[in-house]
């Protein structure tokens, strides 16, 4: 019997194992996995210092964030919202990869099999990978980012994708970033309420997760579709889920082995042990 069988057999069959024997457990499914692919979300990022949606204070608060991460709220008053995300930008960049991101940019770099795909948009997986890779290539740990980026733009007109900048005049409409190609005006490169995810990104998200041996999630809510249900793919394909989180999640169900902790100290826990591959 593989791994994944094993481990989905003693999760029926016995009950909550203590800390240490799941984080042992989930130790030996991670060595014996060919391929895995880490799902993370928002939980992960917390650690860091990454503010929350809304941030705080001043200005923001007289918004909900419908009103300004919506297509008809850029089409309406493109000025408003680049201040927010230029100020959301300043906050994210003044934040720092944690140990739950180098954790997993490590594994990515040295198994070779492992894909990151992460719900978040802060681009801290991407600097783990490039801080980890110590000026190799980093291409094996960069994550597949299923809701975009905040530092990239995107063309509203052509669609073409450029770094973005932290500096963003927002005095006027007419100072705002616009295409090198078109001239359109640029937008932050992430998924906006009401956009649909792009469907190449989100097809290799599940393409990676039905070839997984392991699923480990973490930092996830479990909420937020269509990203939710990437772990599921791992299960249908006869993987195993094995779940990080400070909580249970509606996942958990699903999990052959949660631990309940932060990522920032499970995921080292968990993969950098000397006998891993």
């Amino acid at each position: 019997m593989g791994a994944a069988g094993m481990g989905r057999t003693q999760a029926v069959n016995q009950g909550p194992p203590a800390p240490a024997e799941a984080l042992a457990r989930a130790r030996a499914a991670v060595q014996a996995a060919g391929r895995i692919v880490a799902v993370t979300g928002a939980g992960i990022s917390a650690e860091s210092g990454i503010p929350t949606f809304r941030g705080a204070g001043g200005l923001w608060r007289s918004f909900r964030p419908e009103d300004l991460a919506a297509p008809e709220a850029f089409q309406r008053d493109p000025r408003t919202v680049w201040e927010w995300y230029a100020w959301r930008r300043g906050l994210i960049a003044a934040c720092v990869p944690n140990p739950g991101h180098d954790a997993l940019a490590r594994l990515a770099l040295r198994q070779g099999h492992t894909t990151i795909v992460t719900q978040n948009v802060d681009g801290l997986h991407t600097r783990a990978a490039e801080i980890q890779a110590g000026g190799g290539d980093p291409t094996p740990a960069i994550p597949v980012e299923v809701h975009g980026a905040i530092d990239r733009d995107l063309c509203s007109g052509c669609g073409v994708r450029s770094p973005g900048s932290h500096s963003i005049e927002v005095s006027s409409v007419e100072t705002l970033p616009r295409c090198v190609v078109c001239d359109a005006l640029l937008r932050p490169d992430v998924i906006w309420f009401g956009e649909a995810l792009e469907t190449r990104v989100l097809s290799q998200a599940f393409s990676m997760a039905g070839q997984a041996d392991v699923c480990l999630v973490a930092g996830t809510s479990a909420l937020v579709h269509p990203a939710a249900s990437i772990p599921l793919a791992t299960l249908e394909h006869g993987g195993m889920v094995v779940e990080v989180n400070m909580e249970d999640t509606p996942l958990t169900r699903h999990a052959a082995i949660s631990l309940r902790g932060s990522a920032g100290a499970l995921l080292p826990a968990l993969l950098d042990a000397d006998d891993l591959p």
